[in-house]
């Protein structure tokens, strides 16, 4: 008797981190109900590395994007490499793209059909000719109550993987890790704990004040012996293409100076991972560093804007969530923040 050959599967998620960290109980789900299969994901070089250490994927494919191409890279050459990736993907006979985003998806799509897939499943939201592509269809709908990691993980329902989603998956480079460990025991050595203080946010509502974090790092100093490690998106806010938060952290770092802080611009994912992995509480607006912390299983304190709470609050961990009615962050004081602070580290 002939054994069956074991399922292929591609899992396509071309969007934000935040995103792709939530795709990832799905992707878990997967491996748990097919074992023995091939499990590989297509994302993009600006988020792979939130894949890069997931131990239920056999392998992580990634193309640029023409946006994130580097200084001197031209598009011709992104474009070329993206061809040659498709060709490589090709070449592993897909059984099933999974376009795991919600609604209809058709870059994704585009990506799945280039990559020769047998079957996709995805998304569709109604009758049109390119929705058809999608052969394994999911309706689509969005219930306010539905969080961004129970909307993805319902395209499992065809393949026969029912339940509520897991945790989120995440881990971080190990060397990168225990030098920021090393360097935090010699630099903050006193007792305490460490709090991750996250002040990049790419939307202006969601841009809590320098001088409330610096209130609040002075609060949590006093009633909770904390230590520092301050994180940011490094590079000049004058940069038209990726504009930074040097500048920001200068002046906060300058107003904290008689705080033990450990100062860690994060120049790619990975630094930023493996600086939240060595926190023990993280402070954070809405957005990827949030969903990092939270697949790296901290406690966080979160600011939110103009989001959803119910679609985008921490998966699975323990928060405190504070927006205030105008839904602006700089509309959060920092005495709401130290007081929910205590009650998130609370025994």
């Amino acid at each position: 008797m002939t054994r069956a050959r074991a399922p292929r599967f591609l899992v396509i998620r071309r969007d934000n981190i935040g995103d792709l960290v939530c795709t990832t109980p799905l992707i878990a789900a997967l491996r748990q109900h097919h074992p023995d299969a091939y499990i590989a994901a297509l994302v993009n070089t600006y988020n792979r590395d939130v894949l890069d250490h997931n131990p239920h994927l056999d392998a992580v494919y990634a193309y640029g994007k023409a946006k994130h191409r580097g200084q001197g890279a031209s598009l011709l050459r992104t474009y070329a490499e993206r061809v040659r990736l498709l060709l490589e993907l090709r070449g592993q006979r897909f059984d099933t793209a999974i376009l795991a985003a919600p609604g209809f998806q058709p870059r994704s799509l585009r990506l799945a059909r280039w990559a020769g897939a047998k079957h996709i499943l995805g998304f569709t939201e109604g009758a049109a000719r390119a929705e058809r592509s999608v052969d394994i269809a999911v309706p689509y709908g969005r219930p306010a109550s539905r969080h961004e990691v129970e909307d993805v993980y319902r395209l499992l329902g065809p393949l026969g993987i029912e339940g509520a989603p897991g945790a989120l998956v995440l881990a971080p480079e190990a060397k990168l890790a225990a030098t920021l460990r090393s360097s935090l025991e010699s630099r903050l050595p006193a007792a305490g704990p460490v709090v991750g203080i996250h002040i990049s946010a790419r939307k202006p509502s969601q841009r809590w004040p320098l001088e409330r974090y610096a209130a609040l790092m002075t609060a949590l100093r006093e009633r909770h012996r904390a230590r520092f490690v301050l994180l940011w998106a490094p590079g000049s806010e004058r940069n038209p293409r990726h504009p930074g938060d040097d500048e920001k952290a200068r002046a906060l770092l300058a107003l904290t100076k008689d705080q033990p802080v450990l100062a860690v611009p994060t120049v790619s994912l990975a630094e930023l991972i493996a600086a939240l992995s060595v926190c023990d509480a993280v402070v954070c607006a809405d957005g990827g560093a949030m969903h990092l912390a939270a697949a790296l299983g901290k406690p966080i304190l979160c600011f939110f804007g103009d989001s959803s709470p119910t679609r985008w609050r921490p998966w699975g961990v323990r928060h405190e969530l504070l927006q205030a009615q105008s839904r602006v962050v700089a509309a959060i004081s920092a005495e709401d923040a130290a007081l929910a602070f205590a009650k998130l580290m609370a025994p």
